[in-house]
């Protein structure tokens, strides 16, 4: 579990989710968790068990995605020694670590069908049994899984088991995105950016600029709170000012002038990648006698064709151009460009 994104947050969404996920903890039953990378289901697992009766037992996490579909079923029910090539030994599986305590099962909608199958007797009958043997062991394991897939189309595809659909969703918890939590940005902000001013013995914490803020949350933020986490804490460690608020925010680490072009995939059926014939320069060099002067001329001149095409829309001619929107605003008043064109 990463245990370094805690639950923060003061949105209707959030809170609500929240809530469900305390009235479900003391029940038995299995729970689903659905929600988009980042949004924060390890921690309604981890949740879900301390404020169970079982949170003085074992917390077993498997991540399904984390392993190939020829280990998944050894490593969920344990094998005996020579049940398959490598199995030197016997191994207990994940449901016998957790007897008595919870099992959760990250990426639930990779799980192969044959695993489905064994899963949904497993909890149907709370008995496993190990691979190479005949004999049953009884298990009492509290299941809770998380996807971020839609697992009734899924089911209604035939991809998903629609029987072990229906005994894992007693309850199901969608967390919401980051981007729908109204007012959440601005504290997990401040909460992160502390965070970090502290790792790095700042004597104070600055804050951000209006920019800053406002950059954070135009952003969509695919990546949620894991995401957020990582952008905040990179700005404050990039910043030197201690004094100031801060003001740059990258999004994009890639970002950078040299970053790799992608070679063209050659067409089909191409033995051998054709030469590309490049636009001729029909700029004299020789009539250039100030260089920084031409620079800027040719800068301006690229910022302006871009305002034009997008409408003056800035932060459309921003993503255009591969700027953020403050490095857009800085160039438009280094060249003195108007709003509104």
């Amino acid at each position: 579990m990463d245990r370094d994104i805690q639950f923060i947050g003061q949105s209707e969404a959030f809170l609500d989710a929240v809530d469900r996920t305390s009235r479900a903890a003391p029940m038995r039953r299995p729970v689903l968790v659905i929600g988009e990378r980042g949004t924060g289901k390890e921690l309604v697992a981890e949740r879900l068990h301390r404020l169970s009766k079982r949170w003085d037992e074992p917390l077993v996490t498997m991540n399904c995605a984390a392993l190939p579909e020829t280990l998944i079923e050894a490593e969920l029910f344990g094998h005996e020694q020579g049940a398959f090539t490598g199995a030197t030994r016997a191994r207990a599986g994940r449901f016998e670590e957790a007897d008595k305590g919870t099992l959760f099962l990250d990426e639930l909608a990779t799980l192969s069908m044959g695993a489905q199958e064994r899963l949904l007797r497993a909890v149907e009958y709370g008995e496993v049994a190990r691979i190479g043997s005949s004999r049953p062991i009884r298990v009492d394991v509290r299941i809770v899984a998380a996807t971020n897939e839609d697992l009734p189309r899924l089911a209604e595809q035939g991809r998903f088991r629609a029987d072990l659909l229906d005994r894992l969703s007693f309850d199901v918890i969608t967390l919401p995105p980051l981007r729908v939590r109204e007012g959440d940005i601005h504290v997990l902000a401040e909460h992160f950016g502390r965070r970090m001013a502290t790792e790095l013995h700042w004597e104070r914490w600055p804050g951000f600029s209006e920019a800053a803020l406002r950059a954070l949350e135009d952003y969509a933020w695919p990546g949620n709170v894991r995401e957020l986490r990582n952008v905040v804490e990179r700005a404050v460690y990039r910043w030197d000012s201690w004094d100031d608020p801060i003001g740059h925010i990258q999004f994009d680490p890639f970002e950078s002038p040299w970053k790799p072009v992608a070679s063209p995939a050659p067409a089909a059926g191409a033995d051998a990648p054709r030469s590309v014939d490049l636009p001729v320069r029909r700029t004299s060099f020789d009539s250039v006698s100030d260089l920084r002067g031409a620079v800027d001329a040719h800068e301006r001149a690229i910022v302006e064709h871009h305002l034009s095409r997008n409408r003056y829309n800035q932060r459309q001619t921003a993503k255009a151009l591969g700027l953020t929107y403050d490095q857009l605003r800085h160039c438009m008043k280094k060249h003195g460009l108007s709003e509104k064109g």
